[in-house]
């Protein structure tokens, strides 16, 4: 009975991280699918190129959502230390491979930053924080999330000193992350990676 709980917690946690709210938010407003339109990357950044300020803070805001409800939920129902790691990585997978939505989605960063503010809320400021100074100081949202990235698994194990399967998750999505980022790295070595504001950009979320 616990095997079959526990597997219904990770596939339920990869369902919710299914729902992308890029896709989701634009339809309700009327717009054209984000993975259609600037870097056709379904997450808060491009939808804030053609949706605004308001649209995009929402899509954010329910990227960051996916991540941290299963993994709160998790917890609050005293799950094995693996299983609540698994529910968040599920979730994580969910918003990069959505099942509802050809397996197309977006980068991560928003979903990851929930699961690690249900892990340990002040490693989720640190990353926020982090994300915030970077992206004002350079302006280039790419450069912000993999800044972010590459500092999670050394925040939190300064702040908290996890559990090994805590750190195993938050190391596991920051290597997925800086891989998702691949093209970006690319642009930001040769100098071509757009600034925020500007309208074709692959800094997405």
């Amino acid at each position: 009975m616990d095997t079959l709980f526990n597997l219904t917690a990770i596939i339920s946690a990869y369902l919710l991280g299914s729902l992308s709210s890029a896709i989701i938010v634009c339809r309700l407003a009327g717009l054209p699918d984000p993975r259609q339109q600037g870097s056709g990357n379904p997450g808060a950044t491009n939808v804030l190129r053609f949706g605004g300020k308001k649209l995009a803070a929402i899509v954010l805001l329910g990227d960051m959502l996916k991540g941290l409800i299963p993994v709160l939920i998790a917890l609050g129902l005293g799950l094995p230390d693996k299983i609540t790691a698994a529910v968040g990585l599920a979730a994580f997978a969910g918003h990069l491979y959505p099942v509802f939505f050809g397996f197309r989605g977006g980068k991560g960063v928003a979903t990851a930053v929930g699961v690690i503010f249900a892990l340990s809320w002040l490693t989720g400021l640190a990353l926020v924080g982090t994300w915030l100074l970077i992206s004002r100081v350079f302006r280039i949202s790419s450069l912000a999330a993999i800044c972010a990235a590459l500092s999670a698994p050394l925040y939190i194990w300064l702040i908290e000193q996890p559990l090994p399967a805590y750190m195993v998750t938050v190391s596991a999505m920051s290597i997925i992350l800086i891989w998702r980022h691949h093209s970006n790295i690319r642009n930001l070595i040769q100098g071509n990676e757009p600034h925020i504001g500007r309208k074709k950009t692959e800094a997405d979320t």
